[in-house]
């Protein structure tokens, strides 16, 4: 596509359960409608229900596969610069989104002459469905991260992969958002934060006395080598 072109274009696709990968050099807006579309965007995992959404920002790389017997949503390709605003969130009310994505299907399904106004508005009416961004004040007081009950929720699971998604999600902010709040309000990235609380929770279990092999199945480490290693190269 040339750099200049302006893409707004609406469409209803059904997806089956074969997998699909691919990536675009726009955005492309998903609203589910009918079944669940699996989704996972640059590694992040997401299902698409009805009712749900999801903006997939240019040259990320997607994998798509439906459940069941598949899954119908409105799809917005676009390059309207403003829906980088909402890559990083959800909508603000998504019952009026789910509803609007509706009548443009049911429009999309009508003779051309009955519904061309509804469709020639409508990547507009999604844009401003999806709601206003949150002004700087509003997203500091809302999306506060609270460093010690997130610690407390990852100590008790060390038995598990934990993630930056899995960090993110508990946080309520995206990824790449706890990713950066991370880097500004504890000076590391968010997966170094995350072993050094795996490991400190591991010095305090060996100065209590717990044995090698055993604080190291309680702290998620793959073996007691693996943890011997760490604290050495910590200097525990």
């Amino acid at each position: 596509m040339h750099a200049s072109a302006t893409l707004n274009t609406l469409s209803l696709r059904d997806y089956g359960r074969s997998r699909g990968s691919h990536a675009h050099d726009h955005f492309q807006v998903l609203i589910g409608l009918d079944g669940v579309l699996d989704i996972e965007v640059e590694g992040r995992g997401a299902g698409i229900a009805a009712g749900e959404a999801q903006v997939v920002a240019p040259g990320d790389r997607h994998d798509f596969e439906a459940r069941g017997e598949g899954s119908v949503c409105l799809v917005l390709d676009t390059t309207h610069a403003l829906w980088n605003r909402c890559a990083e969130r959800a909508p603000a009310d998504a019952l009026q989104l789910h509803a609007l994505a509706r009548y443009l299907a049911h429009c999309m399904k009508q003779p051309p002459q009955h519904a061309s106004l509804a469709l020639q508005h409508g990547p507009a009416l999604l844009l401003e469905a999806w709601g206003p961004a949150p002004s700087p004040l509003q997203d500091t007081r809302r999306r506060r991260i609270d460093w010690q009950s997130l610690a407390a929720w990852a100590r008790a699971r060390w038995h598990e992969p934990l993630t930056v998604s899995d960090l993110a999600e508990v946080a309520c902010l995206s990824p790449s958002q706890f990713a950066q709040r991370c880097r500004e309000e504890q000076g590391v990235s968010a997966m170094h934060w995350l072993r050094g609380l795996r490991l400190a929770h591991a010095r305090e279990l060996r100065m209590d006395g717990m044995g090698v092999a055993e604080t190291a199945r309680r702290t998620g480490y793959r073996s007691p080598s693996a943890l011997t290693a760490a604290l050495r190269r910590r200097g525990a």
